[in-house]
């Protein structure tokens, strides 16, 4: 007898967290799953485009991802109808597209939902009015992605042979590279140029009020680094004498009321150019706490709460609701000065998306200060700022009444103080400038009122200044992100990935917060910009992501492949890597190879120079950079360190087991490396709670320590937790857990569960190898 229970629908989403946070929203009609990013991608290992027809794309089912997709048909195949609420924006769309691709033989009735913000009002409503996939973002996405993999696949190997195996270029990460060589090389080529000021120390005759006023003007002409300036000591010590032979007379004083607008709310740029700023944030690192604050946070309600609206964004649009819920608490929090007589509406700037809103808060209601206790600090700090900001958009200008003294010294010099007063804080008063910030070289003082036109001063110290101009600054994430953003250079979606790859690839590194060029990096960037002066610029990359937007507003993205595709393939053909080599890589040294006689060259890896044969590949003869052929040979003929035995046999071939060092820290490994390659994590002395093996210390594919069982994969016992060498006071077990949550810091016992406040520094001991 059939069953006539109604059928659920399907709601899918591409993040875990989303799913846990919308499911609490939906009620037991629906059910929502994950897809847990892409489930379908161009193959790994291949070009997986047809070059020849249409630029026709090969997709495969993404590595790991079999379980997933498996679950995924199940449960549409038993669902009523299939919602597909996967991220409002291009890359959103493609994976909503390769759900339904998937799922469509299965289920027919297949819905595209879409919401700015995950708060149930914003739920619900999707869900009453669906739509379809938007196969013309689906497009755009394809033709970047796609795109992006030409460019790679081609490029890369070109860079083997004329540089090095193991390097690899791409369409926007090589002209962002482009971008902070050309700044470190105007940095490297600046010559300083000297420059002198001078400073009156004068005295106001009538209340003995002293200030410092600078000489701006001689002769009518205006005087500073650029224009006019005073170029040594000679021409400082003349300008002075000649000043010191006149009095010192106001002769105008200008008094007006300066208006600062608010900052508009943040978009995706300015959120990681801030957040860059004031919480010393990377840009991969906001956006991975922005998208927590998205997803869903436990605040006390018992269900998880979108805090924040969708943070790729380069809109600032806001809603009428929020618009008129900011004035609300404006009005009440802060008093009827700090309200406008009307919304502000920030304009949208050229090429941005208004498929979402700016980032705000979902709700004001959610105070930072109300919700601290469930957030992290960084969540907390990063919420705080999108909430001050949002807040502060909608708030009153702040005024400052602003003084300018002129002062005559005789007939041919002027010297000018600038004095200003906050009168209304404004917007100020909850988002104020950074601390980082120096937009302004005048400081902010306070001038006398008794300060009139005619009043005679007295000159108390008269100061000659040396200057040198400075080169332009270093990039850092916030000013290379914003350098990005004005050029038009990749979307929000990717300003963090693009910082990260370079990184990653050692074409740039991090230091002090700043970011400049490597040796590699500089020379794949004027290899490429050489060899592909009209892919690898400023200007055609701005123009190819006009071509993606033309593409999503319904143009034929194959054509727009074409016109990429055409160009960039003559001039890949016309290019031969090894006269590139040749005139661009190698160098020799002026020294013979000891093994071969023929000549020794710098050459380059990924990992930077090294001393190799030019006989290559005949010839393997290798030695570091900087080591001499004498330092060279002494190490190789030192005799080797002996390897520290396990006191156990490798199961695989009987060997002696060895502690080895790599890249993640300390393992095991076999004595008869490399005929056998057996390797294991190092046991520590604690014993698994589901299973009684030993639990050895492993490394993530992110290089983060965590704790798993010897037993894997039979046993899947894992801890993210840092294991304390102590016995627990409760029970038997030889361990215990430190745990970091948002309701505090403490110990726990993973086998009777019992907690402990967390002892002093010096009294705790960590579980060692």
């Amino acid at each position: 007898m059939k069953s006539n229970k109604l059928k659920k629908s399907l709601v899918i989403v591409e993040s875990p967290a989303k799913a846990k946070t919308i499911n609490k929203y939906l009620g037991n009609d629906y059910v929502v799953t994950s897809s847990v990013g892409h489930i379908r991608d161009l193959p790994k290992r291949e070009l997986g485009v047809d070059l020849e027809n249409d630029f026709t794309p090969k997709y495969v089912n993404s590595q790991g991802k079999s379980k997933v997709i498996s679950q995924i048909k199940k449960l549409a195949a038993t669902s009523d109808k299939v919602y597909i609420a996967t991220d409002n924006d291009r890359e959103g769309e493609a994976i909503g597209w390769h759900i339904s691709h998937i799922v469509k033989k299965s289920n027919k009735n297949i819905y595209r939902v879409l919401f700015n913000e995950i708060t149930q009002k914003a739920i619900q409503a999707s869900i009453q009015k669906p739509g379809k996939i938007d196969i013309n973002r689906v497009d755009a996405q394809q033709a970047r992605r796609i795109m992006d993999r030409i460019v790679g696949y081609k490029i890369s190997p070109f860079l083997w042979k004329a540089v090095s195996k193991g390097l690899s270029a791409g369409r926007v990460q090589s002209v962002a590279l482009k971008i902070i060589c050309e700044r470190d090389a105007e940095i490297a080529a600046f010559i300083p140029v000297e420059y002198w000021s001078i400073v009156a120390n004068l005295e106001n005759q009538e209340d003995n009020f002293s200030f410092e006023a600078k000489l701006v003007k001689i002769d009518g002409k205006t005087v500073d680094k650029d224009k006019n300036r005073i170029s040594d000591k000679k021409g400082a010590e003349f300008h002075k004498n000649e000043i010191l032979k006149n009095g010192f007379v106001i002769s105008s004083i200008d008094k007006k009321t300066v208006k600062r607008n608010p900052y508009p709310p943040f978009t995706t740029s300015t959120l990681q150019q801030e957040a860059s700023k004031r919480l010393r944030f990377s840009s991969k690192f906001t956006m991975s706490v922005a998208q927590q604050l998205y997803e869903g946070m436990e605040i006390g309600t018992g269900t998880p709460t979108g805090l924040i609206t969708y943070m790729r964004t380069d809109s600032l649009r806001i809603s009428e609701d929020a618009l008129s819920a900011a004035r609300e608490t404006i009005l009440n929090e802060y008093g009827q000065a700090y309200l406008p007589n009307s919304p502000r509406h920030y304009k949208t700037g050229k090429g941005a998306q208004d498929a979402h809103e700016a980032i705000r808060p979902t709700s004001l209601q959610n105070s930072p200060q109300k919700i601290k206790r469930f957030l992290t600090q960084e969540q907390f700090k990063l919420y705080s700022m999108i909430w001050n900001r949002f807040l502060a958009s909608q708030m009153s200008p702040a005024l400052e009444d602003r003084t300018t003294v002129n002062i005559n010294s005789g007939e041919n010099y002027l010297f000018r103080t600038t004095g200003s007063i906050l009168k209304f804080d404004g917007f100020l008063r909850v988002f104020g400038d950074s601390k980082n910030d120096d937009k302004k070289d005048d400081k902010n003082v306070k001038l006398s009122p008794l300060l009139k036109e005619g009043n005679k001063l007295n000159l108390k110290k008269l100061d000659t200044n040396q200057h040198f101009t400075k080169p332009p600054g270093v990039y850092r994430e916030s000013s290379i992100i914003k350098e990005l953003d004005t050029l038009g250079i990749g979307r929000p979606s990717t300003y963090s990935s693009i910082l990260s790859t370079i990184l990653d690839r050692g074409y740039v590194e991090k230091k002090d917060g700043t970011l400049t060029s490597t040796e590699l990096g500089r020379l794949v960037n004027g290899i490429l910009v050489e060899s592909f002066p009209n892919i690898f610029n400023v200007k055609f990359t701005a123009e190819m992501e006009s071509e993606l937007d033309k593409i999503e507003n319904g143009a034929n993205w194959v054509d727009i492949m074409k016109n990429f595709y055409d160009p960039f393939s003559s001039a890949l053909s016309k290019i031969d890597p090894k006269q590139i080599k040749a005139k661009k890589v190698i160098e020799e040294i002026g020294e013979k190879c000891p093994n071969c006689q023929n000549e020794l060259i710098y050459r380059m890896s990924k990992h930077g120079k090294f001393i190799g044969c030019s006989n290559f590949p005949e010839c393997k003869y290798t030695r570091p950079f900087g080591v001499s052929a004498e330092e060279a040979k002494a190490r190789a003929e030192a005799p080797k360190k002996q390897a520290e035995l396990v006191g156990e046999s490798c199961p695989k071939c009987k060997s002696d087991l060895v502690f080895r060092n790599g890249r993640s820290g300390k393992f095991v490994g076999c004595s008869n490396y490399p005929k056998c390659n057996h390797t294991a994590p190092i046991p520590i002395d604690a014993d698994c709670p589901k299973c009684g093996k030993k639990i050895a210390t492993k490394r993530s594919r992110r290089m983060k320590t965590f704790y798993g069982c010897e037993g894997y994969p039979e046993c899947d016992f894992v801890s993210w937790d840092k294991l304390l060498n102590e016995n627990c006071p409760n029970c038997d077990n030889n361990y215990i857990l430190e745990k970091n949550t948002r309701q505090g810091n403490f110990l726990e016992c993973p086998k009777c569960k019992g907690k402990m406040e967390i002892p002093k520094e010096e009294e705790k001991e960590e579980v060692k190898p």
